[in-house]
């Protein structure tokens, strides 16, 4: 029996769908990455209240649908389990939990072996612990829990290993998956005279609040660099407040975003794309074992525009 090899991936969103198109393609499993993806897409519309369940008991009971989705007798397809959501109303969410893709003609790969893909709410922290020794995460948490902040700015993600202190973790980032977004400088015209002019030294010279979510402070001090932020003080949204309106409201803010769209619908600038978003592979152990190596080499690859150069 080949060895199986575990690898953290993210529950749900944009990080998940983006491993799975990866491993549709590398593993010729389409249809396994599709129902996943509907799947919890169609989860995630009735948690958010954008579609009703159908009309009947079964339907409407969110652990008649667990049980439904899942197969619990065949590895091979996927399984899913209840997470706590924080909306009012709807406790739980039904989110991906683990599926087994055997390694059929994978070459350096021993006959029987497989991957096996397990959710975590943040698989970056799970290889931190060394509970994985492969695993995919948004760049962003990375920055959040152990990049250091350094005077300079950081702009990309190919520096991120160049500033993780070894004795905090020995987990390094391994390739990226294309699937960027960035977080990107919005003003309001009056504090920004022209949007090609909102940039890092227009913040430079700026003095007064910039708009984040909490959960980035340490991200864009990271991104911006110390320096940049002296006088600069952070504002952030009231509960329940829209990102891009209250950055409107303060005047100047950093926020994540695809195409602007809705930032240009409250009268905002889009300035300098500060930081690449993006799903990464990590790995977290010196000693990789012939399947792992072999896996490692599978997952990575460069026939993806990626953010993300690393010499290996």
């Amino acid at each position: 029996m080949g060895e199986t090899i575990p690898i953290a991936v993210p529950r749900k969103g944009r990080p998940l769908e983006s491993v799975l198109d990866r491993l549709a393609g590398r593993l010729d499993v389409p249809e396994l990455a599709d129902d996943i993806t509907s799947t919890l897409r169609h989860e995630k519309a009735i948690t958010k209240g954008t579609i009703d369940p159908e009309d009947d008991t079964a339907a409407n009971d969110v652990y008649h649908r667990l049980a439904t989705y899942s197969s619990v007798d065949d590895p091979t397809e996927p399984e899913y389990t209840l997470l706590r959501d924080d909306r009012a109303g709807k406790p739980r969410r039904i989110v991906f939990d683990s599926v087994t893709i055997p390694l059929d003609d994978v070459e350096g790969v021993a006959d029987g072996a497989a991957i096996q893909l397990i959710g975590r709410e943040e698989p970056f922290r799970a290889l931190r612990t060394h509970e994985f020794a492969l695993g995919f995460d948004s760049a962003d948490l990375i920055l959040e829990e152990v990049v250091e902040l350094r005077p300079e700015p950081l702009g990309r993600i190919e520096d991120i290993n160049a500033r993780i202190n070894p004795s905090d973790t020995d987990v390094r980032v391994i390739t990226g998956l294309g699937d960027t977004v960035y977080h990107t400088l919005m003003a309001t015209p009056d504090v920004a005279p022209a949007a090609d002019s909102l940039d890092r030294p227009f913040l430079e010279a700026y003095e007064g609040p910039l708009c984040i979510e909490p959960r980035y402070e340490r991200l864009v001090q990271a991104v911006l660099g110390t320096q940049t932020l002296d006088g600069i003080h952070f504002a952030y949204p009231e509960d329940g407040r829209e990102e891009e309106a209250a950055i409107a409201d303060t005047g100047l803010g950093v926020y994540l975003t695809v195409t602007g769209s809705t930032a240009r619908d409250h009268g905002l600038l889009l300035g300098e794309q500060l930081f690449p978003s993006e799903t990464v592979l990590l790995e977290s152990t010196p000693e990789p074992t012939e399947t792992m190596t072999a896996v490692r080499s599978l997952l990575n690859g460069t026939d993806l525009e990626t953010e993300l150069t690393v010499e290996q």
